[in-house]
């Protein structure tokens, strides 16, 4: 990566106006998650609605100046991407061969961030616009394209393996608590509630992606993209299971629970790489 890129890239993210969007993407994401972790609880209380970002944009949408939220939380989505973006530029060297591709290794996973925001921040701005997606559908579709290329169920596959393990990484960070890097806690109660509500929040969204996970490694195994869904599907999956409602409810609590932790994070998130 070119020296001027790095340094590009380092300018800009001392900039304050580019810290305070950063902030406010942080405080979108959560939003966007107590959102959807109030859909999630009502579904496991018998609610029929779409339990995935979709849904919550729909939500949104369907509110008093719905439209103008939704540009809001774009807006705020698209900033949070690239400070990812720009992030990825930052990471240092470290010695060795093992030390670059360290480094490689945290640019991909900040720039795949990046795009996960980037994508969340175009369908809410489609929404607003008056497209009304569905999460699952779409999942399908993608997961019949690739079937259908050479080697399409392999590929699908690690796919689902890939996202399989991003879930698992999540449930890992909240038992671990390796979040605590990433923000200056206060001292004191404040700190600790902090901590608590952000291992719970970690947990339930690792839960719900490695579910998304096996449904895609699932489709793969079966060469079937209809067994294949995002996360309403998942929640679905696991409202099927014994003690289903329970789990979809704790799960709902622990995304409302990392709704409240990202929008904290706004405030506390070290900037600085």
């Amino acid at each position: 990566m070119g020296t001027s890129a790095d340094e590009a890239a380092r300018e800009a993210t001392s900039t304050p106006a580019v810290r305070v969007a950063a902030r406010l993407g942080y405080v979108a994401n959560g939003l966007l998650h107590l959102i959807l972790g109030g859909i999630i609880v009502s579904v496991a209380f018998g609610a029929n609605a779409d339990s995935d970002q979709s849904g919550a944009f729909k939500a949104i949408a369907a509110a008093p100046l719905g439209f103008v939220a939704l540009w809001a939380l774009a807006a705020g989505l698209w900033a949070l991407g690239a400070w990812y973006v720009l992030d990825g530029f930052l990471q240092r060297d470290r010695p060795g061969t093992k030390g670059k591709a360290k480094k490689w290794g945290r640019r991909v996973s900040l720039w795949a961030r990046a795009a996960v925001y980037i994508a969340l921040g175009g369908i809410a701005a489609s929404v607003a616009l008056g497209s009304r997606p569905n999460g699952d559908q779409s999942t399908e579709q993608a997961s019949q394209g690739v079937l259908s290329l050479p080697g399409g169920p392999f590929i699908l596959g690690a796919a689902g393996v890939a996202v399989g393990a991003i879930g698992v990484g999540f449930v890992v960070i909240g038992v671990r608590r390796g979040f605590r890097k990433k923000v200056d806690l206060p001292p004191g109660a404040p700190g600790k509630t902090v901590v608590a509500v952000g291992v719970v929040g970690y947990i339930a969204k690792g839960v719900s992606l490695a579910t998304v996970g096996i449904l895609v490694l699932v489709a793969a195994v079966q060469v079937d993209p209809d067994a294949a869904g995002g996360l309403d599907a998942a929640i679905q999956t696991l409202v099927g299971l014994p003690f289903g409602p329970v789990i979809v409810a704790a799960v709902g609590f622990g995304f409302l629970a990392y709704g409240v932790f990202c929008v904290v994070r706004a405030r506390y998130a070290r900037l600085d790489s």
